[in-house]
């Protein structure tokens, strides 16, 4: 019924444990009829504010996160994107995302 009604359809999550590519393959395997641009992730927040302010992150997500930062530069990071991902929380990273 939303499909044929006179709306837009979004699905939005605050996930930041994996890719908008796996959110949809999740989301086809449990019967949705949903498109990769109908799915909104903090993930896809986050990008969209490093593409508007031009900075370079280190990225502290889970590797399955980060196929939605494709493109993105991130030598000589000038900022930082915190996600889950236990793995990164440690000294040496901290130390060099504070830095």
């Amino acid at each position: 019924r939303l499909r044929s009604a006179p709306v837009t359809v979004r699905f939005v999550t605050n996930t930041t444990k994996e890719s908008k590519r796996d959110l949809l393959e999740r989301l086809a395997g449990l019967g949705f009829d949903v498109t990769e641009h109908e799915i909104f992730t903090s993930l896809t927040a986050a990008r969209s504010l490093l593409e508007q302010q031009h900075v370079r992150p280190l990225l502290l997500v889970d590797e399955k996160a980060l196929p939605d930062f494709t493109g993105i530069g991130t030598d000589n990071p000038n900022a930082v994107v915190v996600g889950l991902a236990p793995e990164h929380f440690h000294y040496e990273m901290m130390n060099r995302a504070f830095r």
